[in-house]
This record gives C-alpha cells, structure tokens and sequence, in this order.
C-alpha cells in the first residue's frame, strides 16, 4: 500500500470517528434540554447563541479562519444568504428545544428521520430533480406515515414537519454560500447575538433570568450550550471532508434513533399511530440507504 492510500485510509476512518462523534451529540441533545426544562425555551436559546459566538470565535482561532470570516462579513450576498441561514436554524433551535420541554421527544425524532426524504423532495419540486424510483417509495411511505399520524392521532405533526423543513431550508440555503461550515456558524450567530442580547437583557429585567438565581447546575449547563451548539458541527465538518457521502447518509440516521431511544426511556407515551407512522419511516429509511449504496456502486463503476 503506497503512502498516500495509507493517508487515505486514516482519514477515512477518522472521518467516520468524526461522523459518529457528532451524531452521537445530536442524538443526545433531548437529555440537555430535558435538564434545563426549567428554563423558558426562549432563554435557553438564547445562552445557546450568546455562549456560541465567544466558543466559535476559539476554535475559529485554533484553526486559522479569520480571513474566511473577514471576507464574508465585507461580501453583501453572502451576508444576505447567512441571515436567511440563520433565521431558518434559530426556528429550528427553539422548536426543538420547546418540544423536548413539553414531552415530544418522538416528533422530534420523526422531524430528522424525514429530513433527507424532505431534501429529496425539495430537490423534484424546486431544482427539478428526477426521482429515482426508491426514492420514490420512500417518499410515499413517509407521507403515508405522517397522514396515519394525523388521522389516527387527531393532529398533525406539526414539530416534525417545521423541524424537517427548517433543517432541510438551512441545508439548502448553505448550498448556496460557499464558506466553511465553522465561519458560516459563526456569523450565523454573530447575527441572532443583537436579538439574543435584547431578549435576555428583557428576562434579566424582569428578574427572570435562570442564570442569575443561584443555582450553579443550571448555569453551568447553559454556558454549556455554546460548545454544544459548535463543537457536533466542526466534527461534522472534519467528517463531510474524509468519508463518502453514502457513509454520512448512514450515520445521519443515528441521530433520530438515539432520539427515539431516549423518548423510549423517558415514558413518552407511544401510542399506536406513532408506532404506524414510525414503522413506515423506518421502512422509509431502508429503501432510501439501499438506493443511496446502489447508486453510489454504479458512479464507483462508471468512474473506473
């Protein structure tokens, strides 16, 4: 084996490490906000921002990426992108965040286990995209899921739904920026700061704020949220550079599942229709990985 595919191989396997490390974190992330559900969800969001800026700004350090900031901030369109971005992830937080405080681990869970099939969707209706036929399938079982959900269970998911497609708006907005998933984060939060700022300016104000009351768990959790908000996606962003994207589209699926796992272990109620409509995602799951494997087989064979 020459040095280079030694390297290549190293890196492969670091990638997944990396891969795996990160969705491992998102998939732990119910136990956190379970931890600090006795802080308004708009509060929590706000520390994960406030506490993100400084702990980006170290690691943007260690890794030399000042110029790519600079750069962006003086770019006008890439600003442009960056606060559709940022809007469309600070949906995101708070939703999740709100819907692990109210005991609806489960949605959460439904909401990432969609989010691919939500990008493949998106790829037909606004790119113009062709479907391959298990895509199709697996498309059709998660819409025939969500329909059982909200005809047996008398509403429709709507956490699932606006965290799918605010994570899968956000992927696509960052498609269009290029800039390094670590500065765009960044900047990203640079942004919501002045509105963080405002809002938990407001609870301190009315003598609200979590983190001044004493209790050194709770803000010590919260100040964690910074790290935690960057550190799954600077692993994620090693991972996207050194492993296939078929092996990244495996491990995505990690995520929801440890999010399943953890409703499971709390006593959330799994009624019937949640079981229907999980057990057609799931079969969702497998017709979307077996289409990704094979069409990644056939690009391998027609490159060599």
């Amino acid at each position: 084996m020459t040095r280079a595919a030694v390297v290549a191989d190293a890196d492969a396997r670091s990638g997944v490490i990396f891969g795996l490390l990160a969705y491992t974190m998102w998939g732990l992330f119910p136990v956190y906000f379970v931890w600090t559900a006795s802080v308004a969800p708009l509060e929590v969001l706000g520390h994960r921002i406030l506490w993100a800026v400084p702990f980006g700004a170290l690691i943007i350090s260690f890794r030399g990426q000042w110029r790519e900031v600079r750069t962006a901030l003086f770019d006008r369109s890439k600003l442009a992108w960056l606060a559709l971005s940022a809007l469309s992830i600070s949906v995101n937080w708070l939703t999740y965040i709100w819907a692990i405080q109210h005991q609806r681990i489960f949605e959460t869970s439904l909401g990432y286990y969609i989010n691919p099939l939500i990008y493949v969707a998106i790829g037909v209706l606004v790119f113009g995209e062709r479907l391959r036929h298990l895509q199709g399938i697996a498309v059709a079982l998660a819409t025939i899921g969500v329909v059982i959900l909200t005809v047996s269970g008398g509403a429709f998911p709507w956490v699932a739904m606006v965290l799918g497609i605010s994570f899968t708006m956000y992927g696509v907005i960052r498609k269009q920026v290029v800039i390094g998933a670590m500065p765009g984060l960044f900047i990203e939060t640079l942004m919501l700061l002045p509105l963080a700022a405002i809002w938990m300016s407001w609870f301190v104000g009315q003598g609200g704020a979590s983190i001044a009351a004493g209790d050194a768990w709770i803000a010590t959790l919260l100040i964690f949220g910074g790290p935690m908000t960057v550190l799954p996606l600077m692993f994620f962003a090693i991972a996207a550079r050194r492993v296939t994207l078929t092996t990244l589209g495996f491990m995505q699926f990690l995520a929801p599942t440890l999010q399943f796992s953890i409703g499971v272990y709390y006593g959330e109620p799994l009624t019937t229709a949640k079981l229907v409509c999980f057990a057609c995602i799931w079969a969702a799951v497998v017709f979307f990985s077996y289409d990704a494997v094979k069409t990644s087989q056939k690009k391998g064979v027609a490159t060599k």
